[in-house]
């Protein structure tokens, strides 16, 4: 693929002012004249005229242009499909960078209703955990008299990336080309360095417009199905037709919500079947490819997050490729798993409003893997 450079916009240079006008003399003063008369309208008390309108605001400045997929990659030396050094050689937030004060301002126009949804799950659940993780252990401390008021709590064995979380850029690297923004190993949390940690993320915050895409219950509306302990691969084909039943678009800087339904099915499985999921996770997801990854990139989205384990169906087979290389060291686009979107989608499939304002706040563990989202979907 032919390396494509980024083009510039040529500012043109700022055309010179226009001479002043001498000032004319000022008239010569006539006689004095009566006042005019009143109009009804001035002569009514203040409380009943129209307020005046408020200036309006200036435009916002256009967002600063980003390369297509096709331009990638921008940076001399950088693997094809990297979005390495697109903002900036030594950042370490990717993508987010795409929720600009301009559209985290238009964003809030999404809220209409103020419903608030929480998109966490315990963080107990799964139960067993999955991926070899283990159960966290907690403990309620009290205190002697005569503080015997007082309560506080402590946390062992504590997972962030246990149940609903977000991924940060640390947590995978492609094995041939390293981490995002070629950051070398040194450098990055947990291999000599603290770089590319949820930090990054949690200092920031995250904030923007969130679109769901509820795949679960479009194949239920078409006749379709998803077997949930299988890796099931969801075609691409499919998640745009849910878009566009739904009549939903994408905007640059969105952050993609995508429901199959698995934390319904999760948690309405018996214990045998959630004890050989955490012996063997077994899951379906979206298609797992570089024509997804190219269209997630091309849509220019801020971050992706689904309800499944591992956003794409595992465990890999044939010729899918693995996602996260594409989405975490290529793009420096956070993912997210396991988020509860269950309330949420029910609402969207009431009142047929499928975006929200979302937030978000990660943990602040410093060099941390990943974190609980602390996710709000606001509408």
């Amino acid at each position: 693929m032919a390396k494509a450079k980024s083009k510039k916009a040529s500012r043109k240079p700022n055309p010179k002012p226009p001479k002043l006008k001498a000032r004319a003399k000022p008239a010569p003063r006539s006689a004095a004249k009566p006042a005019p008369k009143k109009s009804a309208a001035a002569s009514k008390p203040a409380a009943a005229r129209p307020a005046p309108r408020p200036a309006a605001r200036p435009a916002a400045p256009s967002e600063p242009r980003i390369p297509s997929y096709a331009e990638l990659p921008v940076r001399a030396g950088a693997p094809a499909g990297s979005a390495w050094g697109v903002f900036g050689d030594r950042d370490e937030v990717g993508t987010i960078n795409l929720l600009t004060p301009g559209r985290v301002r238009a964003a809030a126009g999404s809220i209409r209703t103020g419903k608030v949804f929480a998109l966490n799950l315990p963080i107990d659940i799964p139960n067993p955990p999955l991926f070899t993780r283990q159960p966290h252990r907690h403990t309620v401390k009290s205190f002697p008299p005569p503080s015997d008021f007082v309560l506080d709590d402590y946390l062992d064995n504590f997972y962030p990336q246990a149940s609903s979380q977000w991924d940060a850029l640390a947590h995978v690297k492609h094995p041939m080309h390293g981490a995002y923004n070629g950051i070398p190993d040194h450098e990055m949390t947990g291999r000599g360095g603290t770089r590319l940690g949820i930090d990054n993320l949690a200092r920031r915050g995250i904030a923007g417009r969130g679109v769901l895409a509820d795949i679960g219950r479009h194949y239920a509306q078409i006749g379709k199905s998803i077997e949930y302990t299988k890796a099931q691969s969801i075609p691409l084909e499919d998640l745009e037709a849910t878009l566009t039943a739904q009549k939903s678009s994408l905007r640059a800087g969105d952050i993609l919500l995508i429901r199959i339904g698995w934390t319904s099915f999760y948690l309405g499985a018996s214990d045998a079947v959630k004890e050989e999921l955490a012996r063997e996770t077994v899951v379906p997801g979206i298609e797992g490819s570089q024509r997804v990854a190219r269209w997630i990139w091309d849509h220019h989205l801020a971050a992706v997050a689904s309800d499944s384990p591992a956003l794409e169906a595992l465990p890999k087979s044939g010729e899918q490729e693995f996602l996260h290389f594409h989405m975490l060291a290529f793009f420096g686009m956070p993912i997210g798993e396991m988020w509860n979107l269950e309330e949420l989608a029910q609402d969207c499939a009431r009142d047929k409003v499928y975006e929200f304002f979302l937030t978000s706040a990660p943990l602040n563990v410093p060099g941390g893997i990943g974190s609980p989202p602390n996710a709000l979907a606001i509408k």
